[in-house]
């Protein structure tokens, strides 16, 4: 189906049609985080800084190491200050995908 056809289509729902589909939209759409991604095939799937192929856990890891956000960036040059704000607030959203991903990371 085509964006097109969807957007017809949603023209013919009565508005609680079109609240529920939001309702059920929701979830999917707050998944997403302003300079994060996942991609199949990149970084095994983790959260990543986009533009790159840092993942969010390895950034979070550092931190619990004590480096400080200017050590970090230094050691990470593609990296931008909001990138590590990003970082942060998906860490914040998501703590045990991010524990879950440091300690499979350290036992590899």
């Amino acid at each position: 189906m085509t964006l097109e056809e969807i957007e017809h289509e949603l023209a013919r729902l009565s508005d609680a049609e079109k609240a529920q589909l939001a309702r059920a939209l929701f979830p999917a759409l707050t998944r997403a985080f302003a300079g994060v991604e996942k991609r199949l095939g990149v970084c095994g799937g983790d959260a990543c800084i986009v533009r790159t192929r840092i993942p969010v856990w390895a950034l979070e890891r550092r931190r619990r190491l004590g480096w400080s956000e200017a050590r970090i960036l230094d050691n990470f040059p593609t990296l931008r200050a909001a990138d590590l704000v990003n970082a942060w607030s998906y860490v914040d959203a998501h703590p045990e995908e991010i524990e879950r991903s440091i300690q499979e990371n350290e036992n590899a």
